[in-house]
C-alpha cells in the first residue's frame, strides 16, 4: 500500500477508535496532537524512502503505521497526547526504536533518525561501472520543499498497479549533456575527467633547486579545459523546505565555512559549462564573500542582523543574519605543526593538479616562521614520508622536498592519511596548531575508498586535537563528496584550488583563520515567533542541519570556525502581525580545547527589516546575489520567477564600492556567463506554471 494511502486508513481508523479527537477543544483547536520527521541513511545521509513508521502508545488502541515518502519524509496527524514509542523499519536497514517521546496537545513534534546498514559490510566503493536509470530515484530528484512530495506515493517498477512516477521524476532533467544520472548506488553525479590516460611519471630532479622566499614559482600558461559529463562525483542533498512555525518554530544548523562549492562552480562556468546541480550549496556561494563584519567587545562572536522584502518570493523578507569570530593577528597566532599529505597518483599529473599543489604550498611557506613545522607524506599506491617535521626556518629543506614531488602509481589515500596522522601524533605541538592538510582529487583506487570508511579512524584523532583540512584539485574525475565528508569528520575545512589567486586567499590572505580554531562544535539556532511569522525557510545548509534537541546535547558534533572567520544565513520569513520581535538567535559552542558548551542568545528586533532591497547596506545585498544566483544554479523551485537579467540588476544595485572590489565584480562576470550558458527548460511549467505559483507552499496534483 502507498504511503499515503496507508497514511489516510491509519487516520479514519484512530478516529474512528476515539471520536472525542475530531472535536474541538473550546478555543477551536483539534485536541491531538503530530509527529513529523524525516528518515535518512546513517552512511551516505540520503533519505530512506517506503521505510515503516510505527507508532505505538499506552493511549492507542494498538498501533498506527505510515510509510516515509520519496523525501524521507512521514506525518502522523491526529494522536491523542501521551507518551508515545516510534519504530522505523526498512529492508535493508536495522530496526530503530525512540522511546519516551512526549506528545503534547496541539503540538506538533518532529523525531528525525538515521538508519544503519543490515549488514556490517563496509560501504560500496565509487561507482565506476555503468550507471542503471530509476525512474524512482531520489537521489537525483528535483530539490523541492517536502509539502510537494508527501502527498504522492513512489512505486517501483514491476510493483502493484505498475509504475507511478514521483513529482521528482517528472520533474528531473534529462540524463545528457552535464546535467548527470540518477544511479542506484552512492548517489554520486559522473562527468568525465581531463584525461584518462596515465602518463610515465617524470623523473625526479637531479638536485633539488632552492626558491627565495619572497618569490612565487613561475606558472606555465594553461588554458581550462571543457568539463565533460563524467568523473566528477557530488550529492544532492535536497532545498530546504518552508516550515509553518506552528508546526516547529524552531531552526537548527551546524556552522559552514567552506567555500569550494563556490570555487567548483566558477571553474565549471569558465570551461563553458554549468555545474552540476549537486555541485551547489548554498551556504558555501554565501560564505565565500567578506562581508565586513566588525568584530566588538571581549565575546567570541559578535551578530549582525538585517532584513528586507524578498524581491522574488511574494510576501516574505530576506533576513541576513552575521556571525563574527574575534580575530586572532599573526604574531599571537600559535606554533603549529603542518603535516602535507599530498596525493601524487597518476590522476595527479597535470599542472592544475599535482603543479599547482606544489605552488600552493610554496606560498604557504613564504608565511611561516620559526614556529611552525612542516611534513609532507605523499601517497600514490602506498603511502612514504618525504619530509620529517622540519622547522620553517629551514624553508630551502620544505622547498626541495615540495619540488621533488613527481606522480607514480594509484591512489591510496588510506594510506596516506594514516601515515599523515601517525606523524602528527607522534609530534604533537601541545597547546599548538596540529593539522593535517590533504591535497587531493579526491579520488581513491586503492585501500578504503571513501569517507565512511575512513570517518571513525578520523574523528578519534580530531577528538585528540588533531584537525584535518582537505584541499580540492582539477577539473574531472574529482570526488566532492568524499573531500567535503573527510573535512566535516576531521574538524576542518574544506576549499578548492581553481587557479593560483585561490590557493593565496586561503594559505596567504587567511592563513591565521585556515589554521587556528577559535572555536568547535558551533551550533546555531533561530527560534521564530509565531505571533509575528508564520513560515520561513532557511536557504542552504541542508547536509548541516540538526534538531531542536542536538542544540543543546554537547556530544552532538558541529562545525569549527577559525579566528576572524565569519558565518552568514539567509532565511525566507513570512511576516503577519507587527511585533517587536521577530525570534531569537542562539549560538551554542565549545572552546578549542573542548569542554561544555556555552551559550549567547540575541533577540531580533524587528527595527533590524528594511523597507526595500534598495535600503539595506550593501553587504547584506551582496548576501542575497550570492544565495540567489546559487538557488537558480541549482534549479530551486523558489528562484523561478527571477532571471538572470533581474539577477544581475541585483548585482548592480549592490553599489560601489562593494561592486569594484575583485571578486564582487567576478560574481558579475559569473552570472553573465551562466546566462549565456543556462538553456535548461523550467522543469516545473508543465504542471505548476509560475504565473500560479503558490509562495507559501509548492503545488500538488489535483
Amino acid at each position: 500500500m502507498h504511503s499515503v494511502a496507508r497514511s489516510v486508513l491509519s487516520v479514519f481508523l484512530l478516529l474512528f477508535a476515539f471520536p472525542s479527537l475530531a472535536q474541538p477543544d473550546a478555543g477551536g483547536h483539534p485536541n491531538t496532537s503530530t509527529v513529523i520527521g524525516t528518515v535518512r541513511n546513517a552512511y551516505r545521509r540520503v533519505p530512506v524512502a517506503n521505510a515503516v513508521v510505527t507508532a505505538s502508545s499506552p493511549n492507542l488502541q494498538g498501533e498506527l503505521r505510515v510509510s516515509t515518502d520519496a523525501q524521507g519524509s512521514y506525518r502522523i496527524p491526529q494522536l491523542p497526547p501521551g507518551d508515545y514509542t516510534l519504530t522505523f523499519e526498512k529492508e535493508g536497514f536495522k530496526p530503530y526504536t525512540r522511546s519516551a517521546i512526549q506528545l503534547r496537545l496541539n503540538r506538533t513534534t518532529r523525531v528525525d533518525v538515521e538508519l544503519l546498514a543490515a549488514a556490517s559490510e563496509e560501504p560500496g566503493r565509487v561507482i565506476t561501472a555503468p550507471p542503471t536509470i530509476d525512474v524512482g530515484s531520489t537521489t537525483m530528484g528535483v530539490n523541492i520543499d517536502q509539502e510537494f512530495i508527501k502527498r504522492i506515493a513512489v512505486a517501483r517498477p514491476g510493483g502493484k498497479g505498475g509504475v507511478t512516477r514521483s513529482y521528482e521524476s517528472l520533474a528531473e532533467r534529462p540524463t545528457s549533456g552535464h546535467a548527470g544520472v540518477a544511479i542506484n548506488g552512492p548517489p554520486y553525479s559522473i562527468l568525465p575527467s581531463e584525461s584518462l590516460s596515465r602518463a610515465a611519471p617524470p623523473a625526479p630532479p637531479s638536485a633539488p633547486r632552492l626558491a627565495r622566499r619572497d618569490v612565487e614559482p613561475p606558472a606555465p600558461a594553461v588554458t581550462p579545459a571543457p568539463v565533460s559529463p563524467f568523473h566528477m562525483y557530488f550529492q544532492g542533498y535536497g532545498v530546504n523546505p518552508t516550515i509553518n512555525t506552528e508546526e516547529e518554530r524552531f531552526s537548527t544548523f551546524s556552522v559552514d565555512t567552506d567555500s569550494a562549492s563556490y570555487t567548483l562552480t566558477r571553474a565549471y562556468l569558465e570551461r563553458g559549462s554549468l555545474p552540476n546541480e549537486q555541485a551547489v550549496r548554498v551556504e558555501e556561494f554565501v560564505n565565500t564573500f567578506d562581508y565586513g563584519y566588525a568584530h566588538q567587545g571581549s565575546a567570541p562572536f559578535s551578530v549582525q542582523v538585517e532584513g528586507f522584502p524578498s524581491p522574488v518570493r511574494k510576501g516574505y523578507h530576506v533576513v541576513h543574519v552575521g556571525v563574527k569570530a574575534r580575530e586572532v593577528s599573526r604574531p599571537q597566532r600559535k606554533p603549529s605543526h603542518l603535516v602535507f599529505v599530498i596525493d601524487v597518483s597518476g590522476s595527479m599529473n597535470l599542472e592544475n593538479r599535482l603543479g599547482l599543489v606544489k605552488r600552493a604550498v610554496h606560498l604557504l611557506v613564504n608565511e611561516l616562521d620559526e614556529r611552525d613545522q612542516v611534513s609532507i607524506v605523499v601517497y600514490g599506491s602506498t603511502a612514504r614520508l618525504v619530509l620529517e617535521p622540519t622547522s620553517a626556518v629551514h624553508a630551502h629543506v620544505i622547498r626541495a622536498a615540495i619540488d621533488s614531488l613527481h606522480t607514480e602509481g594509484s591512489t591510496n589515500a588510506q594510506a596516506g592519511l594514516e601515515m599523515g596522522y601517525s606523524l602528527a601524533a607522534s609530534h604533537l605541538v601541545e597547546g599548538g596548531i596540529n593539522r593535517v592538510i590533504l591535497c587531493s582529487d579526491g579520488v581513491a583506487n586503492t585501500g578504503l575508498t571513501d569517507a565512511n570508511s575512513i570517518w571513525e579512524r578520523i574523528r578519534a584523532r580530531a577528538a585528540k586535537g588533531i584537525t584535518l583540512s582537505t584541499v580540492g584539485f582539477g577539473m574531472g574525475n574529482y570526488n566532492d563528496v568524499l573531500m567535503e565528508r573527510l573535512s566535516q569528520v576531521g574538524e576542518g575545512n574544506y576549499a578548492y584550488v581553481d587557479r593560483i589567486e585561490e590557493a593565496h586567499r586561503i594559505f596567504v590572505r587567511n592563513l591565521t583563520g585556515t589554521l587556528q580554531v577559535v572555536a568547535k562544535d558551533v551550533k546555531l539556532q533561530m527560534e521564530f515567533n509565531p505571533k509575528a511569522v508564520s513560515h520561513y525557510r532557511l536557504l542552504g545548509y541542508e547536509n548541516r542541519m540538526l534538531t531542536k534537541e542536538q542544540f543543546a546535547d554537547d556530544r552532538v558534533d558541529a562545525g569549527e570556525i577559525g579566528a576572524g572567520h565569519a558565518v552568514t544565513a539567509l532565511y525566507e520569513v513570512k511576516l503577519t502581525e507587527p511585533s517587536a520581535s521577530f525570534g531569537t538567535l542562539r549560538i551554542r559552542y565549545k572552546a578549542p580545547e573542548g569542554g561544555d558548551s556555552k551559550l549567547i542568545e540575541k533577540p531580533l528586533p524587528s527595527s533590524v527589516l528594511r523597507p526595500a532591497y534598495g535600503r539595506a547596506t550593501p553587504p547584506t545585498r551582496l548576501s542575497y546575489v550570492a544565495a540567489a544566483f546559487a538557488e537558480k544554479l541549482r534549479g530551486s523551485y523558489w528562484v523561478r520567477p527571477l532571471t538572470y537579467d533581474a539577477l544581475f540588476s541585483f548585482w548592480e544595485e549592490v553599489g560601489q564600492p562593494l561592486k569594484a572590489r575583485d571578486d564582487v565584480a567576478e560574481l558579475g562576470a559569473l552570472i553573465q556567463k551562466a546566462r549565456a550558458l543556462d538553456h535548461r527548460e523550467d522543469r516545473f511549467e508543465a504542471f505548476a506554471p509560475v504565473s500560479t505559483m503558490d509562495f507559501d507552499r509548492v503545488p500538488t496534483l489535483p
